[in-house]
């Protein structure tokens, strides 16, 4: 029998699955845009910019205040930066 607790895992597992594929996807097109000469600070706008654009479309202005109020406290903790190992 499925329990409550092994769907809660199950569904994790498949977001977790899915932020690893939407962050390769993002990579590629990073650096495509690389690629093309685009300097970094425009395509980080360019992308938040989009991001922020359709998640506003579909869940509304609450919902992307609250996305970018918990990127500010993760850039905060560090969590953004390469090569950190976690303690």
């Amino acid at each position: 029998m499925i329990t409550d607790e092994k769907i809660a895992e199950l569904d994790e597992v498949i977001a977790q699955e899915k932020r690893v594929a939407a962050r390769e996807m993002q990579s590629e097109a990073w650096a495509e845009g690389l690629l093309e000469g685009i300097e970094i600070d425009i395509l980080a706008d360019a992308a938040i910019a989009t991001a922020l654009e359709e998640l506003i479309s579909v869940d509304g202005e609450n919902s992307a205040l609250t996305l970018v109020e918990n990127l500010r406290d993760r850039i905060v903790a560090g969590e953004f930066i390469r090569g950190r190992t976690l303690q």
